[in-house]
C-alpha cells in the first residue's frame, strides 16, 4: 500500500515539472516571435536627381574616304609609277595600261570619220547646185531638190556618228591610265608588271589599288537605343586605342544615321578624327567614352534597394508599414546608383536593401 502511494506521488511531481517546462519554453517562443516581428527595416525617401554618366563602347577607326581602283578594259599592265605607302595627289598618274587591239580600233574610227566627210561634203555640194539652179523655173523639178536635201542631211547625220564614235573609242583608250580621285595614301596593291587586267573574269578578283585618305579618319560607333536621345551632332567625345594606351584622343559627333541597325538596334554615328601625325592608322579599334548628360531630373536610388529577380526588377514601397513590390525598369546607372522608372512618386518610402523573402504584405517597422 506504501509503495503505490509513493509511485503515484512520483508522477505527479514528474507532470508537473513537465508541464513547467513546457510552460516555460512556450513563454521564451511567444517573446523571441515578438522581438522578431519588431526588427526595425532601414527605409529612405524617393527624390528625384539629375544623374550624369559615361558610356563605353567599342568604336572602328576607317579613313574618311577610301577607293578601290579596277581596269575598265582588258588589258595588260605597262607601267608602275606608285607602291604601297606611297603618297599621291589628286590627279596624279598611277599606272599605265596597254591593249593592242585599242590602237586598231582607234585608227578604223578615224577612217570611217574621213571617208564620212568626204560622203557629206560630196552630197551637201550637189544639193548647192541644184539649189542654185532651180532659181530658174522649170530647170529643176522640186521632187530632184528634196531629194538631195534628203541626201545631203543623211550623210550629215552618218557623219555626226563617225564623230561620236571616235570620241567613244578615245574615252576608252584614257581608261588605260589610271590615276588618283583624290590625295591620299596607296594602301594596297595587287598587280605587277605584265598583269592581265581588266573588268571581269581572271584579274578583277582585287582591285588594282587601293586608296585612303589617311590623314582624316571617321571614328564609327554604334549606340544602343536606349542611350540614342542622349546624343546630338557637336557633342565631344574621347576615345583610346590599344597602340596608344596612355594618349586620349578628342573628337567631335558629326553625323547621326537617325535610324536603327534591323539587326543590331543601334544608332550609328560617325565622329571626324584629324590624324596629321598619322599616330592612328584605319582599322583600328577604339575605345569610346560617351558622355551622358542629365537632360531632366529623374528618380535615381542606391543598387542595393532594387530587387532583381527572374521576373524582372521590383523595388519595395512601404505602405501603412506594409511592403508592396512594384515593378521598375532601369535606366543609366553608376558604380552605385541606378535609375529607374514605374508606378513611382516623390516621397515614396522604399526598403534600403530589400531581399527575396519580402514579399507583398510584409509587415515591417520602419
Amino acid at each position: 500500500m506504501k509503495t503505490k502511494i509513493f509511485s503515484t506521488a512520483i508522477l505527479t511531481t514528474g507532470f508537473a515539472i513537465i508541464t513547467a517546462i513546457y510552460g516555460c519554453g512556450n513563454s521564451e517562443s511567444k517573446v523571441e516571435s515578438k522581438k522578431e516581428k519588431e526588427v526595425t527595416i532601414a527605409t529612405f525617401n524617393l527624390q528625384k536627381e539629375k544623374l550624369s554618366t559615361s558610356l563605353t563602347l567599342p568604336g572602328e577607326l576607317i579613313a574618311l574616304q577610301q577607293v578601290d581602283l579596277y581596269a575598265k578594259v582588258s588589258s595588260f599592265v605597262k607601267v608602275l609609277k606608285v607602291d604601297i605607302g606611297s603618297e599621291v595627289t589628286k590627279g596624279q598618274l598611277l599606272m599605265t595600261l596597254e591593249a593592242p587591239e585599242m590602237t586598231s580600233q582607234v585608227a578604223a574610227a578615224q577612217s570611217k570619220l574621213k571617208a564620212q566627210e568626204a560622203i557629206y561634203t560630196a552630197s551637201k555640194a550637189n544639193y548647192n547646185r541644184l539649189y542654185e539652179t532651180s532659181k530658174t523655173p522649170g530647170t529643176i523639178s522640186t521632187n530632184d531638190l528634196d531629194q538631195a536635201m534628203a541626201r545631203k542631211n543623211s550623210d550629215l547625220a552618218q557623219l555626226d556618228a563617225a564623230k561620236a564614235s571616235v570620241k567613244e573609242v578615245g574615252s576608252i583608250q584614257d581608261y588605260l591610265t589610271i590615276r588618283a580621285p583624290f590625295t591620299g595614301i596607296i594602301s594596297a596593291r595587287n598587280v605587277n608588271l605584265g598583269a592581265y587586267v581588266g573588268p571581269s573574269g581572271k584579274g578583277s578578283d582585287l582591285p588594282l589599288f587601293t586608296l585612303q585618305d589617311q590623314k582624316n579618319l571617321r571614328l564609327a560607333v554604334s549606340i544602343p537605343e536606349v542611350y540614342t536621345g542622349y546624343l546630338k551632332a557637336g557633342d565631344e567625345i574621347t576615345f583610346t586605342v590599344k597602340s596608344l594606351p596612355s594618349q586620349v584622343f578628342t573628337a567631335k559627333v558629326k553625323r547621326l544615321s537617325g535610324a536603327l541597325d534591323l539587326r543590331l538596334r543601334s544608332e550609328r554615328i560617325e565622329m571626324d578624327v584629324a590624324n596629321n601625325t598619322k599616330s592612328l592608322l584605319p582599322g583600328m579599334v577604339a575605345e569610346v567614352n560617351i558622355p551622358l548628360p542629365a537632360n531632366a531630373s529623374t528618380f535615381i536610388v542606391p543598387k542595393k534597394a532594387l530587387l532583381d529577380t527572374s521576373e524582372g526588377f521590383y523595388v519595395l514601397k512601404v505602405e501603412n508599414n506594409k511592403t508592396l513590390k512594384v515593378a521598375v525598369k532601369k535606366g543609366r546607372e553608376t558604380d552605385d546608383k541606378v535609375e529607374l522608372f514605374g508606378d513611382l512618386k516623390e516621397g515614396d518610402q522604399l526598403v534600403a536593401i530589400p531581399t527575396e523573402e519580402m514579399h507583398d504584405g510584409t509587415v515591417i517597422k520602419p
